[in-house]
This record gives C-alpha cells, sequence and structure tokens, in this order.
C-alpha cells in the first residue's frame, strides 16, 4: 500500500496538465499583450445615419397622412396633407385685389390720354387766341390812327381797346388751361406708377400664398424610413413643429469614441474592423474618415469646466467616424444607434 501511494505521489500527470495550463495561459497572455500592442479598440461605439426631420412649414389642421410608422418611403413622396381652405380663400381674396388693382391702372391710363387730348385741344386754343390777339391788336392801332383824324369816334377806340385786352385774357386763360393740362399728366403718370407698384405687391402677395399653399403638401426630403409618428389626423400642427423622422437607409457611419490616450496614430484612410453586438458573426471592415478637433463632452449642453478647485482628471473620448465599406451590401443589418466594438490597427 505503501508503494502505491508512492506511486501516485510522483505521478508526473499533475505536473504535465499544470505545464499544459501555464503554456496555453502563457500563449494566450502573450496573444492578448501583442494585440493590444498593436491595436486599439474601443466598445464606445455606435452606428450613425442621416436622420432628417419632417417639419411643416405652415401650421394648419392634418388632412390626412399617407405613410405608417416604419414605413420605407421615396424622395418626394407625398407624406402629410394639411388643410388648405383657410388658405384657398384668402388667396381667391387676393386674386380679387389684384383684378381691382388692375382696373386702378386702367383707369390712371384713361386719365392720361384724357390729359393728353386736353393738351393737344389747348395747344389748338392758344393758336387761335394769337391769331385772336395779332387781329384785335391790328384793329386797335388802325382805330387809333382814325382817331387821331378824327374819322371815328372815341367809343369805338374804346371797343377796339377793350376787344384787345379781351383776347389778350383769353390767351392767357389758353395758356393757364395749357399748364394744368400738362400738370394732369405728371399726375396721371404717378398715379400709373403707384398702381403698378401696388400691383407688383399684390402679385408678390399671390405668389407667396400660393407658396405656402404648395407647404400645406409635406413631402419626404430623402429616401428612407419613417420613424415613429408624433401626429394624427385633425391635430392642429405648428409651422416648425417635429412631424416624425426619416432615417437614410443608404448612408451609414460608425462614430467610434476612444480615449484621448488611443488618437495618437489615428489619421484618415486607416483601415479599422467592426464588429456589431447584434451580428456578431458579421466581420465588417471600415475606413478612418475623420479624428474630431474636440472631446465629446465639448459638444454636451453643459459641457465641463474644470476651472472650479475640486477638480478630478477624467480621460476624455474623442469621436473617430469611420465609414463603412460596401455599406450597400451591410444596410440589411445597419441600423442607426446599434452597439459596435472597433478594432483599429496601428501597428
Amino acid at each position: 500500500m505503501e508503494n502505491q501511494e508512492q506511486v501516485k505521489k510522483k505521478s508526473p500527470v499533475r505536473f504535465i496538465v499544470l505545464g499544459v495550463v501555464l503554456i496555453a495561459a502563457a500563449i494566450y497572455g502573450y496573444k492578448k499583450i501583442s494585440f493590444a500592442m498593436a491595436h486599439e479598440t474601443t466598445d464606445n461605439a455606435q452606428v450613425e445615419a442621416q436622420i432628417s426631420p419632417v417639419l411643416p412649414r405652415v401650421s394648419g389642421y392634418v388632412k390626412s397622412i399617407a405613410v405608417n410608422d416604419y414605413d420605407s418611403v421615396k424622395k418626394g413622396q407625398l407624406l402629410v396633407e394639411l388643410d388648405d381652405e383657410e388658405l384657398q380663400t384668402q388667396l381667391a381674396q387676393m386674386e380679387a385685389d389684384y383684378k381691382v388693382a388692375e382696373a386702378e391702372i386702367a383707369n390712371a391710363r384713361a386719365a392720361l390720354n384724357n390729359s393728353v387730348v386736353s393738351i393737344r385741344s389747348n395747344k389748338g386754343d392758344i393758336s387761335l387766341s394769337d391769331v385772336k390777339v395779332q387781329q384785335a391788336q391790328d384793329d386797335y392801332n388802325r382805330n387809333k390812327n382814325l382817331f387821331a383824324d378824327q374819322a371815328i369816334t372815341k367809343k369805338q377806340l374804346d371797343d377796339s381797346r377793350y376787344a384787345l385786352e379781351q383776347a389778350k385774357q383769353q390767351a392767357s386763360n389758353s395758356e393757364s388751361e395749357l399748364n394744368t393740362a400738362q400738370s394732369r399728366i405728371s399726375i396721371s403718370q404717378s398715379a400709373i406708377q403707384r398702381a403698378e407698384a401696388q400691383l407688383g405687391v399684390k402679385k408678390a402677395v399671390i405668389e407667396q400664398q400660393k407658396l405656402k399653399l404648395s407647404y400645406t403638401k409635406i413631402y419626404a426630403p430623402q429616401d428612407g424610413k419613417i420613424g415613429k409618428r408624433n401626429i394624427a389626423t385633425g391635430q392642429y400642427v405648428q409651422a416648425g413643429s417635429p412631424l416624425f423622422s426619416i432615417v437614410s437607409d443608404s448612408t451609414y457611419w460608425i462614430v467610434g469614441n476612444f480615449k484621448e490616450t488611443q488618437v495618437r496614430k489615428f489619421h484618415p484612410g486607416q483601415e479599422a474592423e467592426i464588429e456589431l453586438d447584434a451580428y456578431p458573426d458579421q466581420k465588417i471592415k471600415g475606413t478612418i474618415e475623420s479624428v474630431s478637433d474636440a472631446t465629446g463632452a465639448k459638444f454636451s449642453l453643459l459641457p465641463p469646466d474644470n476651472a472650479s478647485g475640486n477638480f478630478v482628471k477624467v480621460t476624455q473620448r474623442v469621436p473617430v467616424k469611420i465609414n463603412i465599406n460596401n455599406v450597400s451590401q451591410l444596410k440589411n443589418i445597419l441600423r442607426a444607434g446599434l452597439s459596435a466594438y472597433v478594432v483599429v490597427p496601428v501597428k
């Protein structure tokens, strides 16, 4: 019995097992250390995509909704239609005002035409008055000579003088009427210019109203998938309030938040390996596009201020944008917000 116990104690099996375990641990540790020295990794990463909010540009009641939650849409597809009855009524009133402005222009042009005709008539009256003045002047000069020769009476001489004064006054009145007619032309031209300017304003208002009417139909700004709807039929929405979002199904990238001590060897064009938590068996290749010029904390709503006396140093994270190679072949598994594990070879 003692000999058997001594044989068991001296058996090399346990030493072999222990040696194998130590060797395996050493190999595993060596690989881990070698990997860590040649690669930078982070599990603080996620899939990003272009997300476009759908916003109404006018306020109104929702008339109809053409999509459901998580539907696929194409750029330019009708998504939501707002009630436009009030805007249509306003447009009809604006168009009626526009026609009134057109009538005012026609009236102003007619007034201008009348002024032009009046000037022609006044010029004819002036020419006739000049002839009458000349005739009255000749009669008066002749009668003065005759009166000097005592061939006519004093009354006849006075009558010729009064006729001359009357002719001169008529000529003066004709000149005044011509000046008045010329002034009316300036007034009519100004009225036309003012009416045309008002017509232009009314036309611009109509175009603006038509633009507002076009905004009652809301179309998809890009291809993608609808997120969760925040509206229902009959609901009143304000201009600029988000209705839902469209997630692009063709543009994806990875944002990896590496520690500040890891990014010193990163540069654009560097290769990266990506593993999604949702699809761990799917190996994805990527390329670093850019490294942020600021840490993630600087983009927060309330960035930390280390100027206070109670300061605790914390390792900062630097966002790194990584483009996904062959994204068109992987878009069926890519979802914005999915967690990822990123490995970047640095040697």
